[in-house]
C-alpha cells in the first residue's frame, strides 16, 4: 500500500525509497516486529483471561515426558494471532499487491482460521483432540486447489505456474506440465510444509526459531527470482513480480522474531495450530510461486527429519512391532535421552541454519 507514495519523490524526495524492495522488506520486518511487541503482553493476557490453556497429554500417553513438560500446562495457546497480526498488516502495509502476495497472505489466512478452529475445539474440550486429520487435510485440499486456481487464472501467474523446476539444473523440465502435475506438486509442497512444521512445534522457540531462518531463505530466494539480473546470473527461473514476496517473508522473520520474545523457554504463550499450520502453508505457497519448491526439503531440513521422525516411528511400529526413537517427533526422542529442553532447541536452531545455508547454496549449483 505504501509503495504507491512513491509517485510523489518530487514533493519528498525520500520517498523514493518505497520503490526499492530492500527497503520495503527491511521496513516490513521492524513494522511487524514493533506490531508483536505491542500487542503481544495483551493478547497473552486475554488468553489468560478466557482460560485459553494448551492441552498436553497425560501421563498415560506420554509417560515420562508429561513429567517433563509438567510446568507447561497453564501456557496459554493461540500464540500464532501476535504472528498473524504482523505479518498481516506489515505485509499489506508495505508489499505491493500482485496475484503472488494476494494468494500467499491468502493461503495464510486460510490455514490460520483452520489452525485457529483446531486450537479452539482443544481448548474447549479440555483434551488434545481437534479437528480430525481427515477434515484438516480436506480444508489444506480446497486451500491449495482455490490458491492454484488463482495462480492459473491470472494472466500475469498463468504461463510460470505450470513451469516445473528442480535443483541442479538450469533450465525448466516442464515449461507446460499438466494441470494435474502441478496441482500435485503444490498439494505436496503445502500440505507437506504446513503439517511438517506443526509437527516441529513442541518444544519453547523450536517451531518459531526454525522458522526464521526458512523465512530468510525463502526472502532471498524470492529477490533473486524477481530481478531478471540476478536470476540469469544465477541461472535460476525468473519469475516476474515474486520480488513482492520478499516483502512478505520479511514480515514473517519480523512477526516470527516478535514472537519468540514471548515463546522463548519458558515460554509465555504458544503458537498452537493456529501458527504452525498457517507458517508452513505460506512458506510452501511461496517456494511453489518462486520455483523453489524441492529445495524447500533442504532448506527446511529440521521439519523434514522432524515428519520422518513421526512416518518412521509408525512404520516400523505398525510392520515390526518395535518403536525406532524413544518418541516422535525428534525433539521428544531427546528430551528423553536426558537432553534439555534448551539444549534441543538451540542444537536443532543450528542444524536449520546450516540447512538454511545448504539451501541456499544450491543457487549457484547449476
Amino acid at each position: 500500500m505504501l509503495s504507491w507514495l512513491a509517485e510523489y519523490e518530487a514533493v519528498f524526495g525520500p520517498l523514493r525509497l518505497l520503490r526499492f524492495i530492500t527497503f520495503r522488506t527491511l521496513a516490513a520486518a521492524g513494522t511487524a516486529l514493533l506490531i508483536g511487541f505491542i500487542i503481544g503482553p495483551w493478547l497473552i493476557a486475554t488468553l489468560r483471561r478466557f482460560s485459553l490453556q494448551q492441552s498436553l497429554r497425560g501421563k498415560e500417553e506420554v509417560g515420562r515426558l508429561a513429567e517433563l513438560h509438567e510446568g507447561k500446562k497453564n501456557t496459554p495457546t493461540m500464540g500464532g494471532l501476535i504472528i498473524f497480526c504482523g505479518i498481516m498488516i506489515s505485509a499489506l502495509l508495505w508489499a505491493r499487491p500482485n496475484i503472488y502476495v494476494g494468494v500467499a497472505l491468502a493461503v495464510y489466512a486460510s490455514l490460520t482460521v483452520l489452525g485457529f478452529l483446531d486450537d479452539w475445539l482443544k481448548v474447549s474440550r479440555r483434551n488434545s483432540r481437534g479437528l480430525s486429520s481427515r477434515r484438516k487435510l480436506a480444508w489444506q485440499t480446497l486451500t491449495a486447489a482455490a490458491a492454484l486456481a488463482l495462480l492459473l487464472w491470472h494472466p500475469e501467474s498463468a504461463a510460470k505456474m505450470r513451469e516445473i523446476w528442480i535443483p541442479f539444473l538450469k533450465d525448466p523440465v516442464l515449461t507446460a506440465a499438466p494441470i494435474a502435475l502441478v496441482f500435485g506438486l503444490f498439494f505436496l509442497v503445502l500440505v507437506g510444509s504446513s503439517n511438517a512444521i506443526n509437527l516441529t512445534d513442541g518444544v519453547d522457540g523450536l517451531a518459531i526459531g526454525c522458522t526464521i531462518s526458512v523465512g530468510l531463505v525463502y526472502a532471498i530466494m524470492a529477490y533473486a527470482s524477481g530481478h531478471a539480473i540476478i536470476a540469469d546470473y544465477l541461472l535460476i527461473s525468473n519469475v516476474p513480480g515474486t520480488g513482492e514476496l520478499t516483502v512478505v517473508c520479511g514480515a514473517m522473520v519480523g512477526a516470527g522474531m516478535a514472537f519468540l520474545w514471548f515463546n522463548s523457554h519458558p515460554a509465555e504463550v504458544f503458537m498452537g495450530d493456529t501458527g504452525s499450520l498457517a507458517l508452513g502453508g505460506m512458506i510452501g505457497a511461496v517456494a511453489f510461486m518462486v520455483h523453489q519448491p524441492l529445495t524447500l526439503v533442504v532448506v527446511g531440513g529440521i521439519f523434514v527429519l522432524e515428519a520422518l521422525s513421526v512416518i518412521l516411528q509408525v512404520g516400523s511400529y505398525r510392520l515390526r512391532g518395535k518403536r525406532i526413537f524413544r518418541m516422535a517427533p525428534l525433539h521428544h526422542h531427546f528430551e528423553l535421552a536426558g537432553w534439555a529442553e534448551t539444549k534441543v532447541v538451540i542444537r536443532f536452531w543450528i542444524l536449520s541454519l546450516l540447512f538454511a545455508l545448504a539451501g541456499l547454496g544450491t543457487l549457484k549449483l547449476r
